[in-house]
């Protein structure tokens, strides 16, 4: 499969990471040399020193033999005209980029009209993940697969004291849950049985939503359910506009606090029952003018990682029971576990994985990478035509770093063993690490041949794509 990336910023270079492990051939075009310098002394790519919105570009490039274009570059109309020149160029498919809350209620029109086949927006995106942590409010950060029916809840041990120095195997606590992974010191561990709890660990259990709801009150950690009334915002950017929005339409009072006067007006324009603040959210008066303390929650949500990281932090010395940081630093995932913030999300993970779903197509549902990138959770249906159909799970010989979490069977929620056997139509809800994530693939291929040869038949124009 051939993929051309124009922009190669965060969400460019990611991509590009990820569709290596994928076994995709990447073409990454960018205008600015040294950004190509980068890219070039860190990932096995063709890169191109040029701008992708010149038409000539994309000619020389063949863009008529590429399977896949994502327009990704800081503008959202330039985005758009890629993806439609491509197209018409023969590219078969496109993806653009497009952040401005202008254009929310106009994708379908975009899509129709300038032929693009997906539109991604990270700051809606994200702003919807936040939304629904705080609407569900849960003490904990969590994930939702299977339409909802199984979750993946991360629990740290020292809340519950009872089970430090226990063996999994020997818990009475865990019926129909399954313990996929544990973080420890900053590392992902697959445990076993006999793996140990120790002090500090965070626990993530994959289960139906409904006995992680069971557990987690069993060991009074949904004590904190009271509905969010009173949430602040730090910055008034587009992802505070998006979740602003929705929270504001959930009845919750918003304050939103933002150094730039414009920006400022603009919001108090688009959002009538926020109240806006011009003012520098790192003051500690200042937010002790605006009652801090009697917040349910503080998200920060300015363009630096670090400043939300330690407002959050200040939010809860003041006694906020829910702080959300937005971060864009990987290398910041390890420092945040061992911090006071109880959710923190890239918006570079989150629509990275919309698209890689995208890219997989055929029967994969949903893509989401989780633990600091260090795994996936990927949701997969089964076809007949799978070469693990009919088998128990003992017979696949997985990978350790590869879990079947849970089945999805006539909306029934199967914890699985070895014994259980894989029937179609199931929904397979996976954990799988990022070192693991080529060999899914080979688990899960057909029995007419390995996905990466369905890709190779859908560009000699068999055009068809059955899956994992």
């Amino acid at each position: 499969m051939k993929v051309m990336i124009v922009g190669a910023g965060k969400l460019g270079y990611k991509l590009a990471e990820l569709m290596i492990n994928e076994d995709i051939e990447v073409t990454l075009i960018d205008k600015n040399t040294k950004t190509i310098e980068k890219i070039n002394d860190h990932l096995d790519v063709l890169t191109v020193n040029a701008n992708g919105l010149e038409l000539e570009t994309l000619k020389e490039l063949d863009i008529k033999a590429y399977d896949l274009l994502l327009a990704a570059t800081g503008s959202d109309e330039t985005n758009v005209i890629i993806c439609s020149v491509a197209k018409k160029l023969g590219c078969k498919k496109t993806i653009a980029r497009v952040r401005n809350p202008e254009y929310i209620n106009q994708f379908d029109f975009i899509k129709a009209q300038m032929g693009i086949d997906h539109i991604v927006n990270p700051d809606l995106a994200t702003a919807n993940e936040i939304a629904h942590y705080l609407l569900k409010s849960y003490s904990f950060n969590n994930g939702e697969f299977a339409k909802g029916r199984v979750s993946m809840m991360d629990f740290h041990v020292n809340h519950m004291k009872g089970l430090i120095g226990k063996r999994l195997a020997d818990l009475n606590d865990f019926e129909n849950l399954l313990v996929v992974a544990i973080s420890r010191d900053g590392d992902i561990i697959i445990p076993h049985g006999g793996t140990r709890l120790e002090e500090n660990d965070i626990i993530h259990i994959m289960g139906e939503s409904k006995n992680i709801n069971i557990f987690a009150d069993r060991f009074g950690l949904n004590m904190d359910r009271n509905r969010i009334k009173r949430v602040m915002i730090l910055g008034g950017g587009k992802i505070t506009h998006y979740l602003a929005e929705q929270l504001i339409q959930a009845n919750i009072r918003v304050t939103i606090l933002e150094q730039d006067k414009d920006r400022c007006r603009y919001l108090s324009e688009k959002l009538n029952n926020a109240l806006i603040i011009n003012g520098d959210g790192t003051d500690i008066n200042l937010l002790e003018d605006e009652d801090l303390s009697s917040m349910d929650a503080f998200v920060g949500a300015t363009g630096y990682d670090e400043q939300n990281l330690l407002m959050c932090l200040m939010a809860k010395q003041y006694g906020v029971k829910k702080v959300i940081a937005k971060i864009s630093r990987p290398s910041y995932v390890h420092l945040i576990e061992k911090l006071d913030i109880d959710f923190a999300l890239d918006p570079t993970n989150i629509i990275a994985g919309d698209i890689l779903r995208f890219i997989r197509g055929g029967k994969v549902v949903s893509v989401s990478l989780l633990l600091g990138e260090q795994a996936e959770v990927t949701e997969i249906i089964m076809d007949e035509n799978l070469s693990v159909v009919g088998k128990p799970i003992a017979k696949l010989g997985l990978p350790k770093g590869i879990i079947i979490g849970a089945i999805v069977r006539d909306r029934e929620v199967i914890i699985p063993n070895g014994k259980t056997i894989i029937y179609p139509k199931d929904r397979l809800v996976i954990f799988c690490l990022e070192s693991n994530a080529p060999h899914l693939k080979a688990f899960f291929k057909t029995t007419k041949g390995s996905v990466m040869d369905e890709l190779r038949n859908y560009n000699k124009g068999i055009r068809k794509f059955i899956g994992f």
